[in-house]
């Protein structure tokens, strides 16, 4: 092949690659694109976002295959100078599977209603925003939901109990907002898998449903809200439970015979009003991070296992606790 043929064919390769990359992003969901930039304002952000070009190139933006036409599948917005609230129109962008506006503190108004049109939606990620309104129970409609996070927002009202028809859920993460009331019962029926939660740093009270004992939780973080009373029914031996922070809030149980799970790693109870003495078989977990101080337990701290790599600030001001690493039991 000689230098002007092998020129030729370089520049036909271009030409159609180009023409066809050119081509790629759907029609439809560029114009909803930009109308989406346009209601917020033609930010810097989204400077990339030129009608000359390829929407599939654009910043924030992630395109499917050719086996959905190559429409957008994922919408991330974070980090960035963006005022306004959400635009309506993220609710044409229908093979959306990633939706995420996050730490954006300009970011207000309630989550928009639309939302609930994405059918495909695996990820709901509206964090660190000023988003106010309730947590809405049109989210139930969303049946490949996998993982909703609503942190640190300005949430309020109480938790939908629809949110446990999701058979897909695999972590709810609503911490950090101004939620009230107490936890819905129907938590404790979730249909197929058995979802992290996450409700932390909230307002809600009243007791935890029994129903909940029923589920084997990876994680749980109920801490820094008002509940009460029992709360040994989110342990169990059977149960690989990792994760369980219960700290500040008010509950009241005997930790006696609580027997906790072997695969346990964290677990924080401090500042609360936790009765009884801490079991020899809490040796027997892998702990890595432990708290029971400003409680009411007395008795010998068990020896053996992790217990004793924890500081005397993990057993502090309670009622009667002994051993190492606090003072010798008289």
């Amino acid at each position: 092949m000689d230098k002007t043929t092998t020129l030729l064919f370089y520049f036909l390769f271009t030409f159609f690659t180009t023409s066809f990359s050119k081509n790629i992003c759907n029609q439809d969901d560029k114009t909803t694109l930009l109308k989406i930039k346009k209601a917020l304002n033609n930010p810097y952000h989204l400077a990339s976002w030129d009608p000359q070009t390829d929407c599939c190139s654009w910043y924030c933006l992630e395109c499917g295959d050719a086996t959905v036409n190559h429409r957008v599948t994922a919408l991330t917005i974070f980090s960035g100078q963006i005022s306004g609230q959400i635009p309506p129109e993220v609710g044409d962008l229908s093979y959306l599977q990633t939706l995420v506006f996050r730490k954006l503190t300009n970011l207000t108004g309630e989550i928009q209603p639309t939302i609930a049109k994405l059918k495909n939606l695996r990820t709901l990620r509206l964090s660190w925003t000023n988003l106010t309104g309730p947590v809405p129970g049109f989210l139930s409609e969303l049946k490949n939901l996998q993982f909703l996070d609503l942190s640190f927002n300005d949430l309020s009202g109480s938790i939908p109990s629809s949110l446990s028809l999701l058979p897909n859920l695999l972590s709810v993460d609503l911490s950090r907002n101004k939620l009230t009331g107490s936890i819905p019962e129907s938590f404790g029926s979730f249909p197929e898998k058995v979802p992290d939660l996450y409700l932390s740093h909230n307002q809600l009270s009243g007791s935890i449903p029994k129903s909940l004992g029923n589920l084997d939780f990876n994680r749980i973080d109920f801490s820094r809200n008002k509940l009460y009373g029992d709360a040994s029914m989110l342990f169990g031996a059977n149960k690989t439970t990792w994760y369980i922070d219960l700290s500040r809030n008010m509950f009241t149980f005997d930790l006696s015979r609580v027997v906790i799970p072997k695969t346990l790693g964290i677990l924080d109870l401090n500042h609360n009003g936790i009765t009884g003495n801490i079991p020899v078989q809490w040796t027997e977990a892998p702990l890595q991070f432990f708290n029971v101080s400003y409680n009411r337990l007395c008795g010998h701290i068990p020896n053996g296992g992790k217990l004793q790599t924890f500081d005397s600030y993990a057993y502090f001001h309670n009622k009667c606790l002994c051993g190492a690493p606090l003072d010798s039991c008289k």
